[in-house]
C-alpha cells in the first residue's frame, strides 16, 4: 500500500493509544476504592504491586460487515461530473472539516437549483502524518454551463479501474478498515495509486456519524 493510505489509518491508531493512556491513568483511582488497597507511594513489603491487566477494548471498532459487502471487488469507476471544494485539514478535525465542506456544497447547489445526481465523495490527494489534502465532491448530472470559480469548482471525479471495499461505522473507526485494505493489497502484491476515494452511501452531513456506510475505492497501478 502506498504511503498515503498507510498514513490514513496510522494516524487514527493514535486515538487508540490515547484511550489506553486514559484507562491506565484511571486504574489507581479504582484501586484506591478497593479494601486494603495500598495508597500511592506505599508498598506491601513484597515488592511492587502488579498493575491490573488492561482490558482488551477497541474504542473505534467498525460495525460488522453485511452479506454482499464488497472487499477487494474489482470495479470500473465511470466518468462523472462533480462540484467540489478543495481543502486541507488535520486528522483530529478531519470529519468536521469534511462535513462543513459538504454543507457548503449543499448550500451552493440549492442556490443554483441543482440537485445532486449521485453520492458524496472525498478524494484524498495528499497525506502526511499531521493531515491531508482533499476534494470534497458531490456528483451532478451534467457539466455546468457557467462553472463556479474560487473555493467551489466543477470537474471530473477519478475514473477507471479500482478495488472496492465497504466500511460500516464511524469515520474514526476507519483505521481498522484501511489496515485490512493494506493487508489485502500486500498479500496480492498490488500497488495502489497516489489517491483514494471515499464514497458515502448517504449525505454524511445528515447521517448518523456512528453508522456511516462508506465505499472505499483504491485505484491500482
Amino acid at each position: 500500500m502506498s504511503g498515503a493510505r498507510s498514513l490514513r489509518f496510522a494516524c487514527h491508531t493514535g486515538l487508540i493509544a490515547v484511550a489506553a493512556a486514559w484507562l491506565a491513568l484511571g486504574q489507581p483511582a479504582l484501586a484506591q476504592g478497593a479494601p486494603d488497597a495500598p495508597k500511592p507511594g506505599q508498598g506491601s513489603g513484597q515488592g511492587p504491586t502488579p498493575a491490573a491487566p488492561m482490558p482488551d477494548i477497541k474504542p473505534h471498532a467498525p460495525m460488522p460487515a453485511q452479506p454482499g459487502d464488497a472487499f477487494g471487488e474489482e470495479v470500473q469507476l465511470p466518468d462523472r461530473t462533480v462540484v467540489y471544494i478543495k481543502g486541507h485539514t488535520n486528522w483530529d478535525t478531519a470529519f468536521d472539516t469534511l462535513i462543513d465542506s459538504f454543507k457548503s456544497l449543499n448550500d451552493y447547489l440549492a442556490k443554483q437549483n441543482i440537485k445532486p445526481s449521485g453520492p458524496y465523495l472525498t478524494v484524498y490527494t495528499e497525506t502526511d502524518d499531521t493531515g491531508f489534502s482533499f476534494q470534497a465532491s458531490v456528483i451532478i448530472a451534467q457539466p455546468m454551463a457557467n462553472p463556479p470559480k474560487g473555493d467551489i469548482a466543477s470537474g471530473k471525479a477519478p475514473s477507471g479501474k479500482a478495488l472496492k471495499f465497504v466500511h460500516r461505522g464511524s469515520y474514526d473507526s476507519m483505521d481498522t478498515t484501511y489496515e485490512a485494505i493494506t493487508n489485502y493489497l500486500d498479500d496480492r502484491n498490488l500497488e495502489a495509486q497516489d489517491l483514494f476515494i471515499e464514497e458515502y452511501a448517504s449525505d454524511p452531513a445528515k447521517s448518523d456519524p456512528n453508522a456511516l456506510v462508506i465505499n472505499v475505492y483504491v485505484p491500482v497501478k
